[in-house]
C-alpha cells in the first residue's frame, strides 16, 4: 500500500475543487503507510475535511463498509489505495449533482493501467447490467449515501464480486443513474481481481441474481473443478 497510496493522495490533493470529505480506511498497516495518511493530513495543500482509521478488517469490501458509515457526505466516492482520479473529478460530479440531485448513481469511464501505460478506457451501460456482461465501472462511481442506506451494506463473502453484487442490488432497487461523459479514475491492473482465480465466485454471483440457472451453475461448475484437475 505504502508504494502506491502517494499518488492516490495526490489525486486529491490536486483536485480542481476541494468541498468534499476525505476518509482513508487502512487495515492496520505495518509499514510506513500510516506516515504517509498523517503527512497527508498536515499538507496545507488539501482544503477538504480529513479522516481516517486503521484497525484490522475482514478485507477490501469489509473496509469499504466502514468508510461509508464514517462519512457524512450525500454521494460517496471509493478510490482504492493503488487507483488515482483525474484531478476534475470532484467538480464534475458536484456539478452533476447541481443539475440532477435526484440521481442515485453517477459513473463514467475508466482508464486501465497496466505497467505505467494507457491500456484502455471504457465504460460499459448500466441498461445491460442484468445480462451479467454490462456491469459498470465500479471505480468510477459516485453513489448517494441514502441508496447504500436503502441496499444495504457490501457483501463481504465475496472477494472481488461484492461491487457487482452492490450494482445489482442497487439495479433491482430502482436506484437512478447517469452516465458521465469523461475518464473519472484511473484503475492499475494488477491488484487482486486480477490474482484470484474468481470463476466460481461469478458464478454464485451470478445464480444469487437469476443471470444463470441452477442447471447451468451446476454445469459451469462441474467444468471449472475438471479444468483444474486437467491443468494440474
Amino acid at each position: 500500500m505504502k508504494k502506491t497510496i502517494g499518488k492516490t493522495f495526490n489525486s486529491i490533493i490536486n483536485q480542481s475543487s476541494h468541498d468534499f470529505e476525505y476518509v482513508v480506511v487502512d487495515g492496520g498497516s505495518t509499514d510506513a503507510t500510516l506516515d504517509l495518511v498523517k503527512e497527508f493530513e498536515r499538507s496545507k495543500k488539501f482544503k477538504g475535511i480529513f479522516k481516517y482509521i486503521s484497525e484490522a478488517d475482514q478485507g477490501i469490501y469489509d473496509a469499504i463498509n466502514k468508510g461509508i458509515k464514517l462519512s457524512t457526505g450525500s454521494y460517496i466516492g471509493l478510490l482504492n489505495s493503488d487507483d488515482w482520479y483525474e484531478e476534475n473529478v470532484i467538480e464534475v460530479i458536484s456539478k452533476n449533482i447541481s443539475i440532477e440531485s435526484d440521481v442515485d448513481i453517477f459513473y463514467g469511464y475508466i482508464r486501465l493501467v497496466k505497467d505505467g501505460r494507457e491500456y484502455m478506457v471504457r465504460r460499459n451501460n448500466y441498461d445491460f447490467i442484468m445480462e451479467g456482461i454490462g456491469l459498470i465501472q465500479h471505480p468510477t462511481c459516485f453513489i448517494r449515501k441514502r441508496a447504500y442506506e436503502d441496499v444495504g451494506s457490501y457483501d463481504i463473502s465475496y472477494r472481488v464480486c461484492a461491487d457487482q453484487d452492490m450494482m445489482l442490488r442497487m439495479y433491482k432497487s430502482n436506484k437512478t443513474y447517469k452516465p458521465v461523459d469523461c475518464v473519472i479514475t484511473n484503475f492499475s491492473m494488477g491488484g487482486i481481481s486480477y490474482s484470484y482465480d474468481s470463476s466460481l465466485e461469478v458464478l454464485r454471483f451470478k445464480l444469487a441474481h437469476g443471470i444463470i440457472s441452477k442447471v447451468e451453475y451446476i454445469n459451469r461448475y462441474l467444468y471449472h473443478k475438471l479444468k483444474k484437475i486437467i491443468m494440474g
